[in-house]
């Protein structure tokens, strides 16, 4: 091989990128400290821009095409080099291809939580996240506010200042939306064309363009969370009293289902007290007028029964109770409470003998006197 063959073979004729990464928005022709030589063909495929630099300006840029690179298709070239006649030697560039198609997917969210004013509950703490689409839209510009000199420049070289951009931009969004927190997941399509818009003038001075803005998401702290959702249930449940009543009618069916041995007759008796008691207490409700009805001929209705005293017993060495009368008298049939059960009751000083207690011994009844000489 001649001197003349080796300096030829060092000479690039084709200037090509064929790209096959999903995530490389530029990349350098590699020179290897090869020059271009005059006639050299440019292969720019579509979704591509080519740039040459020439000692850090930029000279040309060739959008999709084939072009033979000679002095009328290099103008800015031969200006700066002052080929004044053409030229038929080799020449030194730097070609970078940039990748102009959308990249999608790219994610977005806030590290922190976003304070604002929220005009139901007042200074609250938000978080958001979702997903946006860019593109190159200018690749001048993005070569020297972003990539400089890097030879192959990816997505995740930007994704963080493009990420910080929006969180910085979402606050000033969310205030001025003047949406309620528990009313923007219907307008996420809002909030996203508010933040696009907003962070576009930031976005076109790096050379790059948002597409597309997503909000999938925007939550509270989860301490605001649980509260919402107590809200909720008590909204379910409705009537807070008559669901207190409803508890308490489960319950009672419940201790009648337990049998076998004193604990289920206790129960037992536990059970059919309440349940004198409640049926009492929902009687006098019925009886009552409601608001707005006026009360039965004769006056003014009733005041309510007078309750009986309530007693606690000693039952098998534990404190149990407080019984009503009706309970109380349960737990005597049962043979659980007897004469010398001792009972307690609001107003006594001390434990006492059922026996010995009025308001309980007349509830056993009489017992003949034992017989004379006995």
């Amino acid at each position: 091989m001649g001197l003349f063959d080796k300096i030829r073979g060092e000479l690039i004729d084709i200037i090509e990128w064929t790209d096959s990464s999903p995530n490389t928005l530029v990349w350098r022709f590699p020179r290897h400290n090869n020059e271009i030589k005059n006639g050299a063909q440019l292969t720019v495929r579509e979704g591509q821009t080519a740039v040459f630099i020439d000692e850090g300006t930029i000279a040309d840029v060739f959008g999709p095409g084939m072009y033979d690179l000679e002095t009328e298709n290099l103008p800015i070239l031969s200006t700066l080099k002052g080929w004044k006649h053409g030229f038929e030697s080799p020449f030194k560039a730097e070609v970078y291809f940039v990748n102009m198609r959308q990249f999608t997917d790219q994610k977005w969210g806030t590290k922190n939580p976003v304070t604002m004013r929220d005009p139901e509950f007042g200074p609250v703490r938000v978080r958001a996240f979702g997903t946006y689409a860019m593109r190159v839209a200018d690749p001048g510009t993005f070569l020297k506010e972003i990539v400089g000199t890097d030879g192959h420049f990816t997505t995740e070289d930007v994704t963080d200042q493009v990420r910080n951009v929006l969180v910085s931009r979402f606050s000033d969004a969310m205030a001025s939306s003047g949406i309620p927190v528990l009313d923007m997941a219907a307008n996420y399509d809002e909030l996203g064309n508010t933040l696009g818009d907003r962070v576009s003038d930031d976005m076109a001075g790096y050379g790059i363009q948002v597409t597309t803005l997503l909000v999938e998401n925007i939550s509270l702290p989860p301490a605001v969370e649980e509260a919402l959702d107590k809200r909720t249930s008590m909204g379910v449940i409705g009537d807070l009293d008559r669901y207190q009543k409803f508890q308490t009618a489960e319950a009672i069916g419940d201790m009648a289902k337990q049998d076998g041995g004193g604990g289920g007759m206790m129960a037992g008796g536990m059970g059919a007290g309440m349940g004198f008691a409640m049926a009492n207490q929902i009687g006098n409700q019925m009886s009552q007028p409601t608001q707005g009805q006026a009360p039965a001929q004769g006056g003014a209705a009733p005041p309510p029964l007078p309750q009986s005293p309530k007693f606690f017993a000693a039952i098998g060495g534990q404190q149990a109770g407080p019984f009503d009368a009706a309970a109380l008298a349960q737990q005597i049939a049962s043979g659980a409470v007897t004469r010398e059960t001792l009972v307690w009751t609001d107003g006594m000083a001390d434990w006492a003998a059922a026996g010995s207690v009025d308001a309980v011994a007349s509830m056993f009844g009489s017992t003949p006197p034992p017989l004379p000489g006995s």
